[in-house]
């Protein structure tokens, strides 16, 4: 099993680019999969959620070709409707391939998602809302099967929560379906505007992508087309979070600041100078953190949760006490108690993390238990004293583009060992 070797005591300083939003480029892919023709997205992360992405495509029929960070995809003619259950396991986000294939072929049949163990994602939502537009889904040993030989149609779809999963698998379903889809309190992230964006541009017709309420009126064929996919937000994420740890110094290129308005109050709050411009964010630590109160995880504009973990990792130098709250998943404090290994003083009593913030961490062995969470090992491993031996890099693969590299050109002293 491979690991990271992070000696500590680093800054963190330079330029870097935002790497592609993998929150974005998986339903892209996906939605790829509606559209005859060839699709073309730039600036595509190459992860290992990618890669299983466009195996499924493969394996559905579809052309998919990776060179760099670009992506092909031809889709004239699928002629598949199974996910093999070891690509499901593979990633959560797979369940977005379920819209996609019953909007396309009209039937599907895969397994439950795998991906990180962060408690319960029931997928309820989803199977409601595509059965108000027509499926016929039944359920048996852990296996789904759809089917609409009628074809798909149109419905009012009212989301008893804004799922982002849920807001994507109804979009892409709704843009070939029969007569008009209205989403009410869909997810309002910023990847769902991409998608709308990519879909558009294939010949949709989406209106209200960003806000709440989200129309489709179906259309009878999506042509492929050129896209590039958005700045990964929770990347930024924790590269601000390495520079906070070290003390360092950064601008990350590409990054969007209007993404990020409810973490850059928080940063600020810390100590840090962050200031945003219409092409990057700049980020600079020059005293010491300072405890920031509560940090709640909410849907979008709020918090996001998946940037919770690596806040917490800076949260854990700050002088002071912080409390963050997890109100999105029940089981997203698994870096806990390896934070604690590391000399980090933190309590979870259900949702709630108090941290008393410390003058120092230690290297440690250490493990990942999920994508977020291995990063935020990472960085609370770069203002560490001594050496760190992170596994689980797996996880962290899963969500950030080579990130020992992209660390080391910043001045980290971090490698990959088998």
């Amino acid at each position: 099993m491979q690991k990271f070797i992070i000696e500590g005591g680093k800054r963190i300083r330079g330029e870097v680019d935002a790497q592609g939003a993998k929150n974005s480029a998986l339903p892209l892919l996906a939605a790829a999969l509606l559209a005859r023709g060839e699709t073309v997205l730039y600036n595509c992360p190459r992860l290992s959620d990618v890669y299983a992405a466009c195996r499924i495509l493969g394996c559905l029929g579809c052309e998919c070709r990776v060179l760099g960070n670009t992506v092909t995809v031809r889709a004239d003619d699928p002629c598949g409707c199974c996910v093999p259950d070891e690509l499901m396991r593979e990633m959560r986000s797979s369940i977005v391939f379920l819209g996609a294939l019953l909007g396309r072929t009209g039937e599907c049949y895969l397994s439950f998602p795998g991906g990180c163990e962060l408690g319960p994602r029931p997928i309820d939502l989803h199977l409601a809302a595509l059965r108000k537009m027509g499926a016929a889904i039944t359920e048996t040993h852990g296996m789904l099967r759809c089917c609409c030989a009628g074809g798909l149609r149109g419905a009012g779809i009212q989301l008893s929560f804004p799922s982002v999963g849920a807001t994507e698998n109804v979009m892409l379903a709704a843009v070939l379906a029969q007569g008009t889809t209205v989403i009410t309190n869909a997810a309002r992230e910023p990847e769902i505007a991409d998608l709308a964006g990519y879909l558009v541009r294939c010949g949709a017709k989406i209106s209200g992508a960003g806000s709440d309420t989200i129309i489709i009126e179906g259309v009878s064929q999506l042509r492929g087309c050129e896209y590039t996919v958005m700045p990964d937000r929770i990347a930024v994420c924790t590269l601000m979070s390495a520079a906070a740890v070290t003390g360092g110094e950064l601008s990350i290129r590409g990054a969007r600041p209007q993404d990020i308005g409810a973490v850059i109050p928080v940063f600020e709050q810390m100590g840090c100078g962050v200031y945003a411009y219409s092409d990057r964010l700049f980020i600079t630590r020059n005293r010491p953190l300072a405890a920031v109160g509560t940090v709640r995880t909410m849907p979008y504009p709020g918090f996001p949760t998946d940037a919770q973990a690596t806040t917490m990792a800076a949260l854990a130098l700050a002088r002071g006490t912080s409390i963050v709250v997890e109100n999105i998943f029940e089981n997203r404090f698994r870096h806990v108690d390896e934070l604690v290994r590391m000399g980090a003083q933190i309590k979870t009593e259900g949702r709630v993390a108090v941290i008393d913030g410390v003058n120092r961490l230690y290297g440690a062995k250490v493990q990942a238990a999920d994508l977020r969470g291995g990063a935020a090992l990472a960085v609370a491993a770069l203002a560490a004293e001594g050496t760190t031996e992170l596994g689980g890099v797996k996880y962290i693969d899963r969500g950030y583009e080579e990130l020992e590299r992209c660390l080391s050109a910043l001045g980290a002293d971090i490698t990959r060992s088998s």
